[in-house]
């Protein structure tokens, strides 16, 4: 099945914060403390389109947004960012998109000069930490100060 990537634009807006908030829910991730929750998701465009140094792609089959996910630095840093909200509909999953997501997204990261890369997410989101290992995040013992994700449980950081 083909797919391809687009940058976020003001008319994915709806339907990319449906599917963060969806995903959310399948995983537990509803509320304060959990991606799905962050004030960005209802306009997920005006937060990484007005910063150059952040980006959110979405994965589209067909005409249809399956998911998505996004980099922008952690805590205002220079030198630390953070890897958001890959979120991706059942039906899109098992198709390397989230490994395609992610890998341009770090791509991304090298060229706008960070060093490394933070996530956080839930101990039930199995493959996504399987993904994020594959690709190089090595587990923390506690979460990067700062990080508005209280309630996730999974904290990991890559050297970029």
């Amino acid at each position: 099945m083909s797919y391809q990537l687009e940058v976020i634009r003001p008319e994915y807006d709806a339907e990319i914060c449906q599917i963060i908030k969806r995903v959310g829910e399948e995983y537990g991730a509803v509320g304060e403390g959990f991606g799905p929750g962050d004030a960005e998701v209802s306009h997920m465009s005006q937060h990484y389109t007005a910063n150059t140094k952040s980006l959110y792609l979405v994965a589209k089959i067909g005409n249809k947004i399956v998911g998505g996910c996004g980099l922008a630095a952690f805590n205002n840093s220079t030198t630390t960012c953070e890897l958001r909200k890959l979120f991706l509909l059942e039906e899109s999953r098992g198709l390397g998109l989230g490994k395609t997501l992610t890998e341009a997204c770090l791509t991304f990261a090298r060229e706008q000069g960070y060093q490394r890369c933070y996530l956080d997410t839930l101990s039930n989101m199995i493959a996504a930490i399987k993904l994020y290992e594959k690709l190089g995040f090595e587990h923390l013992s506690a979460p990067l100060e700062g990080t508005p994700h209280g309630k996730c449980d999974v904290w990991m950081l890559k050297q970029l």
